[in-house]
């Protein structure tokens, strides 16, 4: 797998949820801090606004893509003079629930705004430093011709929101997972157009740090050395070594050893391979070994870890 495909395969839990919804002028919504997950709103019929409690307000188009990665709280309306409702925020994880009134309810008016919102659930366990490097609001504006994966997502996940049929349940939940690796494709984008220097975006719009990365996580269980890395990114070792560790944040083998651990915590949790395969599949010669890194990196032996998810889980 590529790196960012990994990325989506450890962070994301549960099930994502999305729904779409119509609005009448005038109207607000919140839009509630939910703790270890991030949500989306997609403008299909506008203008409104989003309204942070640490920013100014954004005007969003017809078409723009808005991604709070953090979980953090917001309020959507119609003009940021609108007054916040009284009724009860509207979780992102669960943004078809039953809420208050919206607007002035007049159902049979042609409505002023429809978005799709949602959410997907995190494990702040097992986050990724790429989501760590993601600002509070990530916009992407609309704009003809740009993002055209993103644009054909959004339009197919909104036809089956609008008009459900026969498997529309598992198409929306493969959409999601589609919009959220859109989303992040298309942040990193616009890092590159502007010339980011430093952190993920730049580690993965550098060619020689990204060879090394995708090699890292294509067969984790190779005995990587600085030096093979180095010849994946054609580069010798020392300029190698300098150069990644500036981007990424951490040498090479440090990021190797934690994304080991953090590929075998997750075969633990979700898997019930025994521990000599997982050992082979993060490159330990013996399930000793891997059971003594295991320990020394999580505090508790891969055993114990695997019956406590277990415990955790039918809880």
């Amino acid at each position: 797998m590529d790196v960012l495909s990994d990325v989506i395969t450890v962070m994301r839990t549960g099930r994502p949820s999305s729904a779409r919804l119509a609005w009448h002028a005038p109207w607000a919504q919140h839009f509630a801090s939910i703790p270890g997950s991030a949500g989306f709103q997609v403008i299909l019929q506008g203008p409104c606004w989003l309204i942070s409690p640490d920013g100014m307000p954004l005007p969003l188009a017809t078409g723009d893509v808005v991604f709070r990665p953090h979980g953090r709280g917001h309020l959507l309306a119609d003009n940021p003079s609108t007054p916040a409702p009284p009724e009860p925020a509207c979780d992102p994880n669960d943004p078809g629930a039953p809420r208050g009134p919206v607007g002035d309810d007049r159902l049979l008016d042609a409505p002023t705004t429809v978005t799709v919102c949602g959410g997907y659930r995190l494990d702040p366990t097992r986050t990724h430093p790429l989501l760590g490097d993601l600002p509070e609001l990530v916009h992407l504006p609309a704009h003809l011709g740009r993002n055209p994966g993103l644009r054909a997502t959004v339009e197919l996940l909104a036809s089956e929101l609008e008009q459900p049929r026969l498997g529309s349940d598992a198409i929306v939940l493969a959409l999601l997972d589609t919009l959220l690796l859109q989303i992040l494709r298309a942040w990193l984008d616009q890092q590159s157009a502007h010339g980011t220097t430093r952190g993920w975006a730049a580690a993965l719009n550098d060619a020689p740090t990204a060879a090394a990365l995708h090699a890292m996580h294509r067969d984790p269980a190779r005995p990587w050395t600085v030096a093979a890395l180095a010849a994946e990114a054609a580069l010798s070792r020392t300029p190698f070594a300098r150069r990644f560790t500036a981007l990424v944040g951490q040498p090479p083998l440090t990021y190797l050893r934690w994304w080991r651990m953090t590929t075998a915590a997750r075969l633990l949790r979700e898997s019930d391979v025994p521990l000599g395969a997982i050992a082979t599949q993060t490159g330990y010669a013996s399930e000793f070994a891997f059971a003594g890194a295991f320990k020394r990196h999580h505090g508790t032996a891969p055993g114990r870890y695997r019956r406590a998810s277990i415990a955790g889980a039918r809880d």
